[in-house]
């Protein structure tokens, strides 16, 4: 009997170690994680109404906190322009919880991160509320109010990236939604305001720069570009471009925008990018094969995830083409799928002599004393392309720009080296095209992606004239 009495103690003593072990692991490893987490509701109404620290884009707080007037709730979250840095600083509401940088630097804005747990002890010894620390993104506000203006009444997104370091400067959704309308005390108000946001058919929460995939149309041709210069080929080789383009093992028979003719029977790869030829580049693309065309796709970023402190959508190579969906494929059709976030990548990446930096929206948090909890280091992902090849694909799409006979020459902007590429995508066709602009400006070293899913009424039916002008708004804000 006593042996019974203590393997069934010696279980017990198991058991309840077992138990002291998973509560001390749980306390010291997933103490932030759980004090964060939008789902715990008793410390999200503890925190709701501390002093919040703010979101700074430059000198501007984008969100801050301010005096409600509730002696209950006694701060209360506000956003400066709300809707233009919706897509940055997210929303902060006692029913919805948070998004964006409001959820992902909870902690810190709290102060409650391990690396305030010195300032929270001194707060409690002084008998001060903790203080919340301040978020410094590296949106710029010039370029992010020019993105803004230029994009009004159009329905689409732009992300501007600085090329050299992967800071993103701009980071634009339209149409948006003011957080302001889900941060108030009101309750009632607020339930019906985000009911109606998501009643809107305009979709205003949805994030068209990062969060949302397109077909990027002939923009991909920078893609298919590369590919090609890295298999040895040149920007004067010559490939065949006629007007007409019967696809292997189909009936679908290719042309090009409009059905014009791109100036020839055979032209060179430039005369290709400039004229932006379907038929030729597909005839690249079936050339190059499938690997190669997925391989420098997934370079640039395609097929994963940006793991930093932005949110991005998967863009997408498809992969098991024949022939047909090969050609179609390699002019940004068929099935690619891209974030205006993964063309400015691509676009980056190129005019970085090859190199891709990590993209970021954080550059460094500070204590309320401004002392430096964290600072950003730059990051290289990858080399997409060798240099060689990123600056003959440079001096291409600076000649797209240049040339007379370039397809962008309505974006050029006096003093300003640019290079860029066009396109239009077709994605139903019981809906009008989508318009593209990626490229990018030397002096200021920004690599911009813009796309345009909804055009406002009266706009000019033109890539140059829609998504180029906003290209160009953001590149003359920069001067």
């Amino acid at each position: 009997m006593n042996r019974s009495i203590r393997k069934v103690a010696v279980i017990v003593g198991l058991m309840f170690l077992a138990l002291l072990v998973n509560l001390s692991v749980s306390y010291f490893l997933r103490t932030d994680a759980l004090l964060n987490s939008p789902y715990n509701r008793r410390v999200q109404q503890e925190q709701f109404g501390q002093a919040r620290g703010p979101i700074m884009a430059g000198n501007i707080a984008a969100a801050a906190t301010t005096p409600s007037g509730d002696p209950r709730i006694p701060n209360i979250r506000v956003y400066a322009n709300g809707p233009m840095y919706a897509p940055v600083t997210g929303y902060y509401s006692f029913i919805y919880g948070r998004s964006r940088l409001e959820q992902d630097y909870n902690a810190e804005l709290t102060g409650t991160s391990a690396a305030q747990s010195i300032e929270r002890v001194i707060d409690v010894i002084a008998g001060r509320q903790p203080e919340g620390a301040i978020v410094q993104t590296t949106i710029h506000p010039r370029v992010q109010q020019a993105a803004w203006d230029a994009m009004q009444g159009r329905s689409g997104g732009v992300v501007v990236i600085d090329y050299t370091t992967g800071a993103i400067l701009a980071y634009v959704s339209t149409p948006s939604y003011d957080p302001a309308l889900l941060s108030g005390l009101d309750y009632d108000a607020v339930e019906a305001n985000w009911e109606a946001l998501l009643a809107d058919p305009d979709s205003p929460l949805s994030d068209r720069a990062g969060g949302e995939v397109y077909p990027p149309g002939s923009t991909f041709k920078l893609v298919t570009t590369a590919a090609a210069l890295e298999a040895g080929w040149a920007a004067d080789t010559m490939v065949d471009s006629p007007d007409r383009l019967p696809l292997p093992g189909s009936d679908h028979v290719l042309t090009n925008y409009n059905d014009l003719s791109c100036g020839g029977e055979r032209i060179t790869i430039l005369k290709a990018l400039k004229e932006s030829c379907n038929t030729a580049y597909a005839n690249i693309g079936m050339a190059l094969g499938e690997t190669a065309l997925r391989r420098q796709a997934e370079a640039f970023g395609f097929n994963t995830v940006v793991e930093s402190d932005i949110w991005s959508a998967r863009s997408r190579f498809p992969s098991g083409l024949d022939p047909a969906t090969l050609a179609m494929s390699s002019i940004g059709q068929y099935e690619v799928a891209a974030s205006p976030l993964q063309m400015a990548m691509v676009v980056a990446a190129i005019a970085n002599d090859g190199v891709l930096m990590e993209p970021y929206l954080v550059s460094e948090v500070r204590n309320p004393d401004l002392s430096v909890l964290s600072i950003h280091a730059k990051r290289v992902l990858k080399q997409s392309v060798t240099t060689q090849t990123a600056r003959v694909l440079q001096e291409m799409m600076i000649a797209n720009v240049a040339d007379a006979d370039g397809g962008a020459t309505l974006l050029r902007v006096d003093g300003v080296t640019a290079g860029g590429k066009t396109g239009t995508a077709q994605s139903d066709p019981a809906r009008p095209p989508y318009y593209w602009f990626a490229g990018f400006a030397v002096e200021s070293h920004i690599a911009v992606a813009v796309v345009v899913e909804r055009t406002a009424p009266g706009d000019p039916a033109s890539a140059s004239r829609t998504a180029g002008q906003v290209f160009k708004a953001v590149v003359e804000a920069l001067r």
